[in-house]
């Protein structure tokens, strides 16, 4: 059917006045006409039946996406200025967080990339990555390998945790019901790889993140789940300084101290005399293991005190603890602000938050790939993927002429 404009014009002037009719054949029909175009719909996200993405919609992702995109970079920048402070104030060694500061920013990066291209492929292949790299690579980095269980433990039920939570992740991402249970599988199985390593820890990570993903799908409100899992992690920190500071009842520190060790224990109490002498700006970064006598006691150590809160605390100060807890809070604010579906956000907050566990009572995070491996979930889970995006285009009848 032709649509036909007409413009009313002045009987004395001869010239168009500013109205313009057109009528509209869809509004007898009670479909939307031109001036609804681009109007918020009631439901779906789209106009009437051509597909097109309400323009208010993708202006309120765009603010989502540009503020906590803003946010990473504040708080990523903040970490990396304040480690060069503190290394200036007391002649530290700053390249240790700069690295992870760069990797976690080189992760998150790729993961946008690689989430917005392939959403499924890519977290599939980030998991599978990720358990290869501990078979393949058992030490994850050069340098002395202390006993276990102060050795790398930790990084590996760190990488373990983070890919479940990616296969979880491309899981809750595929358009396909028939490929979801292979998905699954994947991410079983890599918890299965976790008890094959011998990791206790990697197992209980892998199979909370897993079960949490498989309890996402019902929940309808992300922030409340994420608002749990950021509990969660201080719950564990908070526990950690307690038993640093000798807070718990002998029971319980008892209790602890076992699966920790009396070694681990006496790293975290050195580390939190330490944060005591100099409470604002630490003693310097990567100055821990020549100022702890326990460290320097162990003809194997590796210098760190077991603990990312407490080598916050006593290399950085007070500030540097807030920092790390605002990286933390960062993710979790993009993975709220993401227009992803709520469980792929909780899916990958629950492994994030599972990371911040490990590294509380760990060295996890002193290893470039679990840093990196972090971020790269975090983007993934937070991209936009191009196969989603509906393609803009005009509602436009054929042959009718463009209107001004």
């Amino acid at each position: 059917m032709h649509r036909f404009c007409t413009s009313r014009w002045h009987s004395s002037t001869n010239r168009p006045q500013a109205a313009t009719v057109c009528p509209s054949p869809g509004r007898a029909a009670g479909r939307p006409g031109p001036a609804q175009v681009g109007k918020r719909p009631v439901a779906g996200g789209r106009v009437g039946s051509t597909g097109v993405t309400s323009v208010a919609d993708a202006d309120a992702d765009g603010a989502r996406r540009s503020s906590s995109d803003a946010a990473g970079v504040a708080v990523l920048g903040a970490c990396a200025l304040w480690s060069l402070i503190t290394a200036a104030a007391h002649s530290g060694r700053p390249e240790g967080v700069l690295l992870a500061v760069l990797a976690v920013a080189a992760g998150y990066a790729a993961g946008r990339i690689c989430g917005a291209l392939a959403p499924v492929a890519a977290p599939l292949t980030g998991a599978l990555a990720g358990a290869a790299l501990t078979i393949g690579v058992p030490h994850l980095a050069p340098g002395p390998q202390p006993g276990a269980p102060l050795g790398h433990a930790g990084a590996t039920a760190a990488l373990l945790a983070l890919a479940t939570g990616a296969a979880c992740c491309a899981a809750w991402s595929t358009a396909v019901p028939a490929l979801r249970p292979g998905l699954w599988a994947v991410a079983a199985g890599i918890v299965a790889t976790a008890a094959v390593l011998g990791t206790t820890t990697g197992v209980l990570a892998g199979a909370a993140v897993l079960l949490w993903s498989l309890a996402a799908g019902r929940v309808s409100h992300r922030g409340a789940g994420l608002a749990g899992l950021a509990v969660v992690a201080a719950s564990v920190t908070g526990l950690t300084w307690a038993v640093a500071s000798g807070a718990l009842p002998g029971g319980p520190a008892a209790s602890l101290e076992g699966p920790l060790t009396r070694h681990r224990v006496e790293l975290w109490q050195d580390a939190l005399a330490l944060a005591r002498q100099e409470p604002a700006v630490g003693v310097g970064p990567g100055r821990f293991g020549e100022l702890s006598a326990t460290s320097g006691a162990s003809p194997l150590s590796d210098g760190k005190p077991h603990s990312a809160l407490l080598q916050q605390a006593a290399e950085q100060g007070a500030i540097g603890v807030a920092l790390l807890a605002a990286a933390f809070c960062w993710m979790l604010y993009a993975l709220w602000r993401t227009a992803r579906p709520t469980a792929v956000a909780l899916s990958a907050g629950a492994a994030l938050t599972a990371l911040a566990s490990v590294a509380s009572v760990g060295n996890a995070l002193s290893f470039t790939a679990v840093s990196v491996g972090a971020g790269l979930l975090a983007g993934l889970a937070t991209a936009r993927p191009l196969t989603a995006e509906p393609a803009r285009q005009q509602s436009v009848v054929p042959r009718d002429r463009p209107m001004p």
